[in-house]
């Protein structure tokens, strides 16, 4: 563990069964970073992920948290965490507004009543996380977006509603479920974008079946396969490491176009 980490995992195991899912599994997160994760189908990135957010029960491990040891999350520590999570679908409610829909991501995870506060009920707690949704779509480079309904929306549009809806807990770390699923390269580079200046307010660790976007973006690169980690370091050090290429390719061979990402 870094002296400035947000999070670091040790010893992660986690087994269904029989089934090995993660083996001693260790990652480090440091402040304002980001933090890829890539491997084949089936290494285990989603089991982490669902690890890290409370959903699926961990056998062994230990997790720090800003350089604390904690609990195991579930699902609704998160916000008290500081975690925040996409999904691989947006899921945005087709009836509220761009604006609302970010509202709603604040309530769902505080437990306050938001049809009672988006309805005038409660005015001044509708004002604040309005405020507050406003900031999200902001950072997110969606603010335009604020009144507009879902289904006026491109899909790349959706995927920054969607970081908003995360970003309105003002989370430390923001976990991000294949993020650019479904973009064009055209997009790909604007996420990049924002992904780097979204990583001036929290870290974030990126799950990407995207290899060359997660080249593009990440400071640290972790490959999983078959539920260990096989690398770690700068994606230029991974790509290159005779287990990763065997993982991905089939072969060590470090020659001519068998170098992971391209040249």
């Amino acid at each position: 563990m870094t002296t400035n980490s947000t999070l670091s995992i040790s010893h992660l195991t986690v087994k269904f069964g029989g089934l090995v899912a993660l083996d001693d599994v260790y990652l480090d997160v440091p402040s304002n970073s980001i933090v890829g994760l890539i491997g084949p189908n089936g290494a285990g990135k989603t089991t982490l992920f669902n690890s890290i957010s409370g959903l699926v029960p961990v056998t062994t491990g230990e997790i720090s948290i800003h350089g604390k040891n904690v609990s195991w999350p579930k699902s609704y520590d998160l916000a008290g965490y500081g975690i925040s999570r996409t999904l691989q679908g947006v899921g945005l409610f087709s009836g509220l507004s761009v604006v609302e829909n970010v509202m709603m991501g604040a309530n769902i995870e505080s437990g306050s009543n938001f049809f009672k506060d988006l309805f005038g009920l409660s005015g001044q707690a509708e004002k604040k996380l309005r405020r507050r949704a406003e900031d999200a779509l902001a950072w997110a480079g969606a603010l335009a977006l604020a009144d507009k309904n879902p289904s006026e929306l491109t899909y790349p549009e959706t995927k920054r509603v969607s970081i908003a809806r995360a970003l309105v807990l003002q989370p430390s770390i923001l976990l991000l479920d294949e993020p650019a699923a479904g973009l064009g390269q055209d997009d790909i580079d604007k996420f990049a974008s924002l992904l780097q200046q979204l990583k001036q307010r929290c870290s974030i660790i990126i799950v990407e079946h995207h290899v060359d976007f997660i080249g593009q973006i990440s400071d640290q690169v972790y490959v999983l396969n078959f539920g260990k980690v096989i690398a770690s370091g700068t994606f230029d050090t991974v790509k290159r490491d005779p287990a990763v290429l065997a993982a991905y390719l089939g072969t060590s061979s470090q020659s001519g176009n068998d170098q992971l990402g391209g040249s």
